[in-house]
């Protein structure tokens, strides 16, 4: 049996054979407490999510989506070969050497920007090879999708990724909830991936200026500038 893993104070985990996003919103609207993490670490992808009862309106709660990003990056950066870069798209997809490798989702109790949510989980799937190709053996042929070993990851184990995730996470909202939102728009900002570069998001294409202070992403058109937030990417409430 495999062994469970270790959080930090505040923090507890759960291990579940399917989809730890989905049992994370099902454990979250039954009423479990803030702090859950499920995971799962079985076959070619590793899952985590993470449980939390917000104190503020979603609109600023939807935070915790880059701040989880955020967490990844400073743990996967812990563990993997010095040259591995990771960046973050606005809308939870993971860069690992430019390359689309998982992403994260976020569901809330509410879609209300205005309302203080009774719960929100955010949680990632992330491949660790090619379910097509186990043995690595046609690596390079899709340079716009990777696998975490493809890009010489394998040292790094799924259990030690998603304590590792967990805990630098938690470092990120002690910091959020005692600092601000600053510090994080500081640390986004550098791991941030298209900015200045042509997107489309909520049906409207342009340039991608940057976000505001509540992570909503800024789009350049040829009239106007657009403001589309973050709370648009959120799943739809069960």
């Amino acid at each position: 049996m495999t062994e469970p893993l270790t959080f930090p104070p505040l923090l507890w985990g759960e291990a579940v054979a399917a989809d730890a996003f989905e049992h994370a919103a099902m454990r979250a609207a039954t009423g479990c407490d803030a702090g859950l993490v499920v995971y799962a670490l079985a076959g070619h992808v590793v899952q985590a999510a993470l449980v939390f009862a917000p104190e503020v309106p979603l609109r600023d709660a939807m935070a915790m989506l880059p701040l989880c990003g955020i967490g990844f990056q400073n743990a996967l950066g812990a563990l993997a070969p010095p040259e591995i870069a990771v960046h973050l798209d606005w809308d939870g997809g993971i860069r690992i050497n430019n390359a689309a490798c998982g992403r994260f989702r976020c569901i809330a109790s509410t879609t209300d920007p205005d309302a203080v949510p009774d719960w929100l989980v955010v949680g990632f799937p992330l491949p660790l090879y090619p379910l097509d190709d186990p043995d690595l053996a046609e690596t390079g042929l899709r340079p716009d999708q990777t696998a975490l070993y493809a890009e010489g990851c394998s040292e790094v184990s799924p259990p030690a990724l998603v304590e590792a995730w967990a805990r630098h996470s938690l470092h990120w909202i002690n910091r959020w909830d005692g600092e601000g939102v600053a510090p994080l728009h500081s640390e986004w900002r550098g791991l941030a991936y298209g900015i200045g570069e042509e997107t489309t998001q909520g049906g409207k294409t342009g340039t991608y200026l940057g976000v505001d202070e509540r992570f909503g992403l800024l789009l350049r058109d040829a009239d106007t500038t657009h403001l589309i937030p973050l709370t648009a990417i959120l799943e739809p409430s069960p």
